[in-house]
């Protein structure tokens, strides 16, 4: 059994080679939202444009600032006022937060540190020369490269692209991710389960995984644990860019999924990892398509898919896998878990007090999807120290849609 980091470098790996050049299409920029970028985002001209006002107050000369000098105010400049007419000196002018500063001022005083009478303006202090004052072209020079290809587009992206005028924009293709859950158990969640059935939740929170991780769930549906309908639900779920199967690859006599893999001629990098939940997880590639096997049970669904099927998606995206998201905290009671595997555990994270604190929940296993609904992380406990002390510093790993 690889640990779970060994693992995940291998899918990286072995995605990163598979990658092809993503096809590139054009989307308005209200709509290329967690897409990654195809090509460079540049600055249409100087920003900011002209020397803008950090604060409400008077744009001076710094020269004729002391305490207790008093100048004549010949004007006021909000924001978006022509900046024309010069400053003359001994004056001062009224301006506005995100103004532009009038030529031959060269600093701001603000507000609170003078006292008007009338068109008179008294100062308290001096002021240094570009004081509260943001120079033309400082944050960006006309021409420059402010995104690049390969850059996921957050809200931070979509403005910096808006301001520029990147109202459309090539990105990347998300990838198609098609799902399947196998298992004569299952029943879909609209129906009525028979007393020994239960409803396929396991279909809804993968799709709801890929959308966080930025791709585009195929939903397969579930099918029994039988050889010819396996395999047919296998092939359709080949047509995309990634499959993810829930189910069937432990090693009870009706887990086949790694059976009907291989005669698909599916080539296999690790089928367990030494983790709990999730140490039946399994990765391979089948004919040129990322296969993650995942165990059935919810949590351990859920687990695996955040460990090694969202760096293989941010490869498909056209963007480089981003590291695991893992905080630290301080527990806030004892843990005891069995050694030689690394546990992920069910947890709250608190930050009600100055330092971070987590807690692991009372739970009863990989099946208990009530418990992770309590649940805001997981508290990671290392394979060599499966006990922990309360105020000992641990590892979370933060719920991608929660934290």
């Amino acid at each position: 059994m690889l640990p779970y980091d060994q693992a995940r470098q291998l899918v990286i790996r072995e995605v990163a080679a598979l990658r092809k050049t993503t096809a590139a299409e054009t989307r308005r920029l209200r709509e290329a939202l967690g897409f990654v970028l195809a090509e460079n985002v540049i600055a249409d001209r100087n920003y900011p444009p002209f020397d803008r006002s950090t604060r409400d107050g008077y744009a001076v000369r710094a020269a004729d600032i002391a305490p207790g000098v008093t100048l004549p105010c010949t004007g006021e400049l909000k924001a978006g006022d022509e900046s024309t007419a010069v400053l003359a000196p001994g004056g001062c002018v009224s301006i506005m937060t995100g103004a532009a500063v009038p030529p031959g001022a060269d600093s701001v005083v603000m507000i609170e540190h003078t006292q008007r009478d009338a068109d008179r303006v008294t100062f308290d202090r001096p002021v240094q020369r570009a004081q509260n004052i943001v120079p033309r072209g400082s944050e960006a020079r006309a021409g420059a490269i402010l995104l690049k290809p390969g850059q996921r587009i957050g809200f931070a992206e979509s403005a910096l692209a808006a301001q520029v005028g990147a109202h459309s924009v090539a990105v990347h293709k998300k990838p198609r991710v098609a799902i399947l859950s196998t298992g004569d158990e299952l029943v879909a969640m609209e129906q009525k389960p028979g007393p020994f059935q239960i409803r396929n939740s396991n279909n809804l929170s993968l799709a709801a995984q890929v959308r966080f991780a930025c791709g585009e769930a195929v939903e397969l549906g579930s099918v029994p644990d039988r050889p010819d309908a396996i395999r047919a639900a296998i092939e359709k779920g080949l047509a995309v860019d990634a499959l993810v199967l829930s189910g069937g690859v432990s090693m009870g006599k009706y887990d086949l999924v790694e059976t009907v893999l291989r005669d698909l001629g599916a080539q296999f990098f690790f089928d367990a990892v030494a983790i709990r939940p999730g140490r039946p997880a399994v990765f391979g590639i089948c004919r040129g398509v990322p296969v993650f096997g995942l165990p059935g049970n919810p949590v351990s669904t859920m687990v695996t898919f955040e460990l090694f099927v969202v760096p293989a998606l941010d490869l498909l995206s056209g963007a480089e896998p981003r590291p695991l998201p893992l905080l630290f905290a301080r527990l806030a009671a004892p843990v005891r878990q069995k050694g030689g595997l690394t546990h992920f555990l069910p947890a709250v994270l608190d930050w009600s007090s100055d330092e971070a604190s987590v807690r692991e929940l009372p739970w009863q296993g990989s099946g208990d999807i009530a418990a992770l609904g309590r649940a805001n992380c997981f508290l990671v406990v290392p394979e060599d120290k499966p006990e922990l002390q309360p105020g000992d510093a641990v590892l979370v790993l933060p719920r991608r849609d929660l934290l």
